[in-house]
């Protein structure tokens, strides 16, 4: 028994031809008598089928900052709208969630109604909320590093020392 290991508009490596190509269609192979199909294979557009082994997703981006979180973004097939209407977007048929746990279920989800007025802008806001924890690591090195050593500190840094100070006090106090 198979199950799709990829879906419809999902962008993946061909391995064989060594390009990315997008999964046009997911084409299961039945067999009479059984509640699953016995194997999936993978039209992309380049004139044959491709099975599961020969393809591979495009790597997530992920975050990690010094207290171990991972975010990262990852694809949701866009429910009420057809590809058709989609082809204008960046990853049509699809729009970006931002996972900020283990699981594959809690994170940040933009309504697909605002998506389609702003793909590009959306598909930024996720990246930049799938880094932030990054972010914010460097941000707070930077202010540990100009405590420890004030002295060293060049004059066209401070500025940018002070605010980073004033961004970890925000993000530290927030809701207090």
């Amino acid at each position: 028994m198979a199950h799709a290991q990829f879906h419809k508009n999902q962008r993946v490596y061909v391995r064989p031809v060594g390009t990315w190509a997008q999964v046009e269609r997911v084409i299961p192979h039945w067999t009479k008598g059984l509640e699953a199909p016995i194997r999936i294979h993978y039209d992309v557009g380049l004139g044959r089928e491709f099975s599961p082994d020969e393809l591979q997703a495009e790597t997530e981006t992920k975050s990690v900052s010094d207290e171990g979180e991972q975010w990262r973004v990852t694809r949701a097939r866009n429910k009420w709208q057809t590809d058709a209407e989609t082809a204008s977007h960046p990853y049509p048929g699809t729009h970006p969630v931002v996972m900020t746990g283990e699981t594959d279920w809690g994170g940040w989800r933009v309504p697909g109604a605002e998506y389609a007025l702003a793909p590009v802008r959306i598909e930024r806001q996720a990246r930049m909320i799938a880094t932030a924890p990054r972010m914010t690591s460097i941000v707070r090195k930077l202010a540990e590093w100009a405590t420890k050593s004030p002295k060293s500190v060049p004059e066209s840094l401070s500025e940018l020392v002070r605010e980073s100070r004033e961004t970890i006090t925000a993000l530290d106090n927030s809701g207090q």
